[in-house]
């Protein structure tokens, strides 16, 4: 289906739900094309593709709210099913502040190009796809006689997906990933360690082809004879790669949901300094071939870039239209686009430099944080360090703590942002963080 072959379907869809009964519609039609390859003993263990194709509604009808999905694209099958959708809103309970965004707030279709499709992504070899499973085997295969397994995979896909309201919005998305996996298994006593590595890209030229499978075995091998250390509070350097865990507590804290419903820890805090003054964050939806760029959100405003933690001050929530109305503010967006983190001086070796004693984490095994009060404990492994130096690998080890003391006791920022993420964060040194045995 051609992106104007969507529109034309969408604004259908949109206006037989509009004569039928509803108020206001919002349509959505996308389409994503997928295909990955599993590879282990040198064998293609998994071959997948799909395509897939689905429009969603939202519907307001007297006052009371639905959204629905479907697969079946053709007018009659969807006719039916949108005048069921709407006989199934009339059932439910009103909701005074469920609406469309105000349209001086929608994305007005200026052109920027956000360079977030690989335009040449038909063009690949399928079979250079699957050479590259293989190749990420072959680095590990043999290398160790520890090794017990080794799995690799290959997977790419993209996405187009256009919008109309009934209130004036029209919008089109497309994107593109690829991405290399290896995760490899060895012999370390009594114990499996096993650990991965991976790398991915918007542009099949930009993909880190090389070095995934070394990468992954290097980690697993690093892990043998982990173990506990002595209970106490040291410092703690989270990796790059794992530092998300610990942030999206402070993410969903500035959900719209979480503070109307006072299920969060920064509830009434929009101003004030709660954090570290190294903690400075940027919401920037115009990163060029950024993960999370976009031009409007699954509402259809218009992105802006904006702060979200400037100098440990809370800068801005995450607000959507429905919630806006309930908390009498005016939306920003209901989630994160590319959370850009201001850097410090240091790589990860150079933070592990400053530390006397701590633990470098480079992986968390289950835990959670409560929302409402930022309480958390987390399973975690890495290494132990001493004197500015790694000593031995850890694991059945426990954090606990509060998320506003922890984000409050940063002692050092790295550089070495992770950029396989929307999300880019590098490494982080806290200082005095409470570790036990599990």
């Amino acid at each position: 289906m051609t992106k104007q072959e969507k529109y034309n379907l969408a604004n259908w869809a949109m206006n037989h739900a509009l004569e039928n009964g509803a108020q206001q519609a919002s349509v959505s039609i996308s389409n994503n094309r997928s295909s990955s390859v599993d590879v282990r003993e040198e064998k293609i263990d998994k071959l997948e593709q799909a395509i897939e194709s689905n429009l969603s509604i939202r519907l307001f009808v007297d006052k009371k709210y639905s959204m629905h999905s479907t697969n079946r694209l053709k007018e009659d099958e969807l006719a039916r099913f949108i005048e069921e959708a709407i006989a199934g809103t009339r059932y439910l309970s009103e909701d005074e502040f469920r609406a469309l965004p105000d349209p001086a707030l929608y994305y007005k279709g200026q052109e920027r190009d956000l360079n977030t499709l690989d335009k040449d992504f038909d063009k690949h070899d399928p079979q250079v796809k699957i050479d590259l499973a293989f190749s990420a085997e072959k680095e590990v295969k043999g290398q160790d006689e520890r090794i017990i397994s080794v799995s690799t995979s290959y997977y790419d896909g993209i996405s187009e997906r256009v919008m109309v309201t009934s209130n004036g919005f029209e919008g089109d998305t497309s994107n593109s990933y690829y991405g290399l996996n290896a995760s490899v298994s060895v012999k370390g006593g009594d114990a499996r360690p096993e650990s991965g590595w991976g790398e991915s890209a918007i542009f099949f030229d930009k993909l880190e082809k090389s070095g995934i499978g070394k990468k992954a075995l290097d980690r697993a091998i690093r892990k043998i004879g982990q173990g506990k250390v002595e209970s106490g509070k040291m410092d703690m350097i989270v990796e790059n790669r794992t530092v998300s865990r610990i942030f999206s507590p402070l993410v969903s804290a500035l959900n719209g949901s979480a503070i109307q419903q006072k299920n969060s820890f920064l509830v009434d805090k929009l101003g004030e300094k709660v954090f570290s003054d190294k903690l400075t964050i940027t919401d920037d939806p115009f990163v060029p071939a950024g993960r999370g760029s976009r031009l409007f959100d699954n509402e259809g405003l218009a992105t802006q870039k904006r702060p979200v933690f400037e100098g440990g001050v809370v800068k801005n929530y995450y607000i959507d239209t429905y919630y806006g109305k309930k908390l009498n503010m005016q939306p920003t967006s209901g989630s994160t686009t590319n959370l850009v983190l201001n850097t410090g001086n240091n790589d990860l070796e150079g933070l592990i430099a400053m530390v006397e004693k701590g633990i470098l984490i480079t992986g968390f095994n289950g835990g959670n944080c409560n929302g409402t009060t930022g309480d958390f404990s987390y399973g975690i492994e890495g290494f132990l360090i001493e004197n500015g130096k790694i000593v031995k690998p850890v694991s059945e080890m426990n954090i606990t703590g509060n998320m506003k003391d922890l984000w409050s006791d940063i002692s050092e920022v790295g550089n070495d942002v992770y950029k396989n993420s929307s999300w880019l964060m590098p490494s982080i040194l806290f200082r005095g963080v409470d570790f036990s045995g599990a």
